[in-house]
């Protein structure tokens, strides 16, 4: 730095100032220095400057499975909202193994991340226990943790299953099959409870039969779409919690021989990019991804500054019917 201000013909206080944004300088300071940092080819000490500041500039991002796009979008908003406001992301994926899942929330301890933004899998003790001895601001995104009360970014899943089902319904359908994700889920419960709140508006019967698990796999999804097809009812439409499972509902569809929507009507929850390129293009609820990474981390920057000391917020965000070409009306 001594260098960066020999150069640039400046103090290093006008250096620190320029590099760490402290202190506002003048535009030509300012290119004088940058000029000069490029010039020496300086390089920041992260960790030096960690140990005088207490903090890392990191934070620990934590999800259950980067390969559906909804967590895909929604971790590049949050680093994107992240790195603007100087911070970097350590990214953790479990795939789903709450094992694994504790043991990245304590690796993120480790590594000293100055917050933590993530979506739990599982309920249990040793879960909140660890989130619990990390000991830095959290903000959980799309599902809740019983027992542990922080900030929170979630979906309406009810109301947003409540739309899909009641426009269903509108169009006549009375058994809609529902490919439900896991129940030891929020999101699980909150969709399926939606499901059964959009029956009882309709005065539709809920039955245990329609309901299969898909555990928001794609092939678990699959062999419940099989499952419900088999039946000795069939469902006229069918319903999919999420964009991984629509999949396997649409392959069990196909290899049945069932025409979507001229036999069978689809519907899911989760927009995702090709649900448009579908033949037939599918009706879905979309969720607002970018808004979940945004807020997410805006609440974990007011904790991590100081601006925000007061109880746990949660923000809850609604979903968006997309009405496509998947779904038919039916007269019986």
């Amino acid at each position: 730095m001594v260098e960066v201000a020999r150069v640039a013909d400046v103090s290093v206080f006008t250096v620190s100032a320029v590099i760490n944004g402290t202190t506002a300088v003048s535009d030509g300071l300012r290119e004088r220095v940058n000029a000069a940092i490029a010039e020496t080819g300086y390089k920041r000490n992260t960790l030096a400057r960690s140990l005088k500041t207490g903090r890392s500039m990191t934070i620990g991002l934590t999800i259950g499975d980067i390969t559906n796009p909804f967590y895909t979008d929604v971790a590049a908003s949050i680093q994107k909202t992240l790195h603007d406001a100087g911070y970097a992301v350590m990214l953790c994926c479990n795939d789903g193994n709450a094992n694994l899942q504790d043991e990245q929330v304590a690796l993120l301890r480790d590594r000293m991340v100055d917050g933590l933004i993530m979506s739990p899998i599982g309920d249990d003790d040793e879960l909140r226990t660890a989130l619990e001895n990390v000991g830095v601001p959290t903000v959980l995104v799309d599902r809740t943790l019983e027992g542990f009360d922080c900030d929170s970014v979630l979906l309406d899943n009810q109301s947003a299953v409540e739309d899909a089902i009641s426009y269903l319904i509108s169009l006549g359908h009375k058994r809609i099959g529902f490919v439900s994700g896991t129940f030891d889920s929020y999101t699980g419960r909150e969709r399926l409870a939606g499901y059964r709140k959009a029956l009882e508006a309709a005065g539709l019967p809920f039955q245990e039969n329609l309901v299969e698990l898909g555990k928001f796999r794609v092939d678990d999804a699959y062999n419940a779409t099989l499952r419900l097809m088999n039946a000795r009812m069939p469902p006229t439409a069918v319903f999919s919690s999420n964009n991984q499972m629509v999949i396997g509902v649409m392959k069990a569809l196909r290899d049945l021989g069932l025409d979507c929507p001229e036999e069978v009507s689809v519907a899911g929850l989760d927009d995702f990019p090709w649900a448009d390129a579908f033949k037939p293009q599918l009706t879905t609820v979309a969720q607002p991804v970018e808004a979940f990474g945004r807020h997410a981390s805006q609440m974990l920057l007011d904790r991590i500054d100081g601006d925000e000391k007061g109880p746990p917020r949660h923000l809850i965000l609604k979903g968006e019917l997309r009405i496509r070409k998947s779904c038919r009306h039916v007269t019986a």
